[in-house]
């Protein structure tokens, strides 16, 4: 009951914060800076307003990080998310835990590679993810696993530590099981997948404004001041 009433006056005083023309400035930073290493991100990377990206993460051209999403590099391990590609809304990309290492005796990094599809609520931990996939909602892809180029998985797939998913196949399932060889349309869709997914991210990019009414004092104050010009 506390609660309730606590979020019913919280809103009462934002509504009337925003009818009284006072700045708001929203509390959440998308960018995070950790211990001195800020993310790279390009100026058409669409990182959403609710996403979170910490610390060592490498965002290339055209890349998008959808609502809710949190790619967290803070273990001294680095994320890099490639061209064209996109992580889903509410998934968590991460990486093991700081001085962790691999059986195989690679680094723990997480790569996601060029015209990648992660989509929505999916976990990938410490794996490497090549070119030209689609990853379906909801799937855990654990560490030290390889997605080799030109694979589809299906919703729900769990890919267990260590395991390879070969090119030019779909799998799905828990664990992780063949399901058929990718025809000639469906290697076609993968690409197309990412680029409509990037289409998509480019209009949120243009349709997002910073948090705040700044900008429309400023209009005011320039439009004022080319009526004073004019009289």
């Amino acid at each position: 009951m506390n609660g309730a009433v606590a979020r019913g006056l919280r809103e009462a005083g934002a509504v009337l914060r925003e009818q009284g023309g006072a700045e708001i400035f929203s509390r959440h930073r998308p960018l995070m800076t950790f211990l001195g290493i800020t993310p790279f991100v390009t100026n058409d990377t669409f990182i959403a307003p609710t996403a979170s990206v910490v610390g060592e993460v490498t965002n290339w051209d055209q890349s998008s990080i959808w609502y809710g999403a949190v790619v967290r590099a803070d273990a001294s391990h680095p994320i890099t998310i490639g061209f064209n590609s996109s992580i889903g809304e509410g998934s968590v990309v991460t990486t093991l835990r700081k001085n962790a290492t691999l059986q195989t005796g690679f680094p723990p990094v997480t790569h996601i590679g060029h015209y990648v599809t992660v989509g929505a609520g999916s976990v990938l931990k410490s794996c490497r993810i090549d070119d030209l996939v689609v990853i379906g909602e909801k799937c855990t892809i654990m560490e030290g696993a390889l997605v080799e180029a030109n694979t589809i998985l299906e919703p729900g797939t769990f890919v267990p530590p260590y395991a390879r998913i070969p090119s030019g196949q779909k799998w799905g399932g828990n664990p992780a099981k063949f399901i058929a060889n990718l025809d000639a349309n469906e290697l076609d869709s993968i690409k197309k997948t990412s680029l409509e997914v990037q289409e998509r991210a480019k209009e949120h990019l243009t349709e997002f404004l910073p948090v705040g009414n700044t900008y429309v004092h400023l209009e005011e104050l320039e439009k004022q001041n080319a009526d004073v010009k004019q009289g």
